[in-house]
C-alpha cells in the first residue's frame, strides 16, 4: 500500500512536460530531459535492487524514499537547462525506487507461485489506482494552485513513506553470502534467460511508457490542458479497475500450468496496438480510449514478466534480478519519448503510432526464444545459482 500511496502522488514524472513546456523548452528539449529522466530512472532500479541485497530491504527503502523527499522539489525550484537536466536525472534515480525492493520482499516471504502472482497483479492494480489519483488531482492541482505544487506533495509521500517503513519493516538481513561473490551484476548478466525477458520486457513496456510520455507530448502538441491529459489517466484506472478482478485471478491459476511466456508475447502485441492508436487520436474522449484499451495487456505483461522473473533469480539474488528487469520500465521511459520526438520530427502522430506498435510487435518475437529457452533448460541454473553453489 505504501508504494502505491506513493504512486498516487508521484506528479513528478507525469507533469515533468508541462512544467518544461512553462520554462519555454522547445518539444525536443521536452523529449530530452524526460529521456534523462529515464537514464536515471534506469540506474536507479540497478542500484537499489543491488543495494536491497546488499545491505536489506528496509535500508534501502528507507534511504531510497529520504533522498527521494529531498531531491523532488529540486524539479520545481530549478529554471537552468543544465540543472534541469541533472535534477531529472537525480529524480528518475529515486522515483521508482520501491519497485525492485517490494518485489524481492515479495519473493522472500511467499513461496506460492499463484499466491505471488496474484499480489503482483493487486500491486499493480494499487499502482494503477494512484495512477488515476495522480491525473486526475494533478490536472485540477495543475490548473488551480501551478505546477510546483505537484512535485511538493510528491516529497511529502516519499518522506511519509520512508517514515512507516523504518518504523514497521522488519529488520533487515543482507541476502548475499559474505563468503562468496554470487548475486554480482556480472553473474546475472550472463543468464541469458534474464536478458531475453529483459529485452522483451523493454518493448512491451515502450508503450506503457508512452502513456506517460508519448500521450502528453501529442496532447499537448494539439493545445489540450493538463486536465484533459489526467482524464486518460482516470479512464486508464478505471479500466483496470474493472479488468483487474477477473484477470488476476486467471492469471494466478495460469501459473501452476504455464511458464507466462506466451502471454507476456499476446501483451506486448495489445500494448503495441493499444497505445499506438493514439497516434490517429484528435480528442480527449480519443485519447481517454487509447489508454484504456492497453490496460489488459498491462496488467498480463507485469503479472507474466514477475512470474518468470520469480522462477530464474537465485534466492541470494533477487533483489538485482529484480532490479535488472524494474530497468526495462525505465529503458521504455527513454525509448519512449525519443521515439515520439523523433516521429513527431520527421511525419507527425501517425508515425508515433507506427512505432509504437512496431515496438509490441518485436517484443512478442522476442518472446519466441525466450520461450524456447525455458522449455528446454527448466532445470539449468542460472550463472548466479552456479557461482552460489
Amino acid at each position: 500500500m505504501g508504494a502505491g500511496a506513493v504512486r498516487a502522488a508521484g506528479f513528478s514524472y507525469p507533469f515533468l512536460s508541462y512544467r518544461l513546456a512553462d520554462l519555454g523548452f522547445s518539444t525536443t528539449g521536452i523529449s530530452g530531459v524526460l529521456a534523462l529522466f529515464g537514464v536515471g530512472w534506469l540506474v536507479g532500479q540497478i542500484l537499489w535492487g543491488r543495494l536491497a541485497d546488499v545491505l536489506g530491504r528496509r535500508t534501502t527503502l528507507v534511504s531510497a524514499m529520504a533522498l527521494a523527499a529531498v531531491v523532488m522539489p529540486l524539479l520545481a525550484a530549478v529554471t537552468n537547462p543544465f540543472t534541469v537536466g541533472a535534477s531529472a536525472v537525480v529524480a528518475g534515480v529515486v522515483y521508482d525506487a520501491p519497485r525492485p525492493i517490494v518485489s524481492a520482499v515479495v519473493a522472500d516471504d511467499v513461496p506460492d507461485d499463484a499466491a505471488r502472482a496474484s499480489i503482483t497483479g493487486w500491486r499493480h492494480f494499487a499502482i494503477n489506482v494512484g495512477a488515476a489519483i495522480t491525473g486526475a488531482t494533478g490536472g485540477l492541482l495543475a490548473d488551480r494552485t501551478g505546477l510546483a505544487l505537484l512535485f511538493w506533495i510528491n516529497a511529502l509521500a516519499c518522506a511519509s513513506f520512508a517514515i512507516i517503513a523504518l518504523r514497521y519493516m522488519k529488520a533487515d538481513s543482507p541476502r548475499i553470502p559474505t563468503a562468496t561473490p554470487a548475486g554480482n551484476v556480472r553473474s546475472a548478466l550472463r543468464d541469458v534467460r534474464l536478458g531475453l525477458l529483459w529485452l522483451a520486457s523493454l518493448l512491451a513496456l515502450t508503450p506503457v511508457a508512452g502513456l506517460f510520455s508519448i500521450m502528453p507530448l501529442l496532447m499537448e502538441r494539439n493545445g489540450m490542458p493538463a486536465s484533459a491529459y489526467g482524464w486518460t489517466q482516470v479512464a486508464s484506472a478505471a479500466a483496470v479497475l474493472l479488468l483487474s478482478f477477473p484477470l488476476n485471478g486467471w492469471l494466478a491459476r495460469r501459473t501452476r500450468s504455464s511458464s507466462m511466456v506466451g502471454l507476456l508475447a499476446a501483451s506486448s502485441l495489445v500494448l503495441g496496438a493499444g497505445i499506438g492508436s493514439a497516434g490517429l487520436a484528435s480528442t480527449t474522449l480519443q485519447y481517454a480510449a487509447a489508454a484504456a484499451a492497453a490496460v489488459p495487456g498491462e496488467i498480463v505483461a507485469f503479472v507474466a514478466a514477475a512470474a518468470i522473473l520469480d522462477r530464474i533469480a537465485p534466492p541470494h539474488a533477487r533483489g538485482l534480478y529484480a532490479g535488472i528487469w524494474g530497468s526495462t520500465l525505465a529503458g521504455a521511459i527513454i525509448c519512449a519519448p525519443t521515439l515520439a520526438g523523433w516521429s513527431l520530427a520527421q511525419s507527425g502522430p501517425g508515425l508515433v503510432g507506427l512505432t509504437t506498435l512496431l515496438c509490441g510487435v518485436l517484443g512478442a518475437v522476442v518472446c519466441l526464444p525466450l520461450g524456447l529457452l525455458l522449455r528446454a533448460g527448466a532445470d539449468v541454473p542460472s550463472p548466479a545459482a552456479a557461482v552460489a553453489r
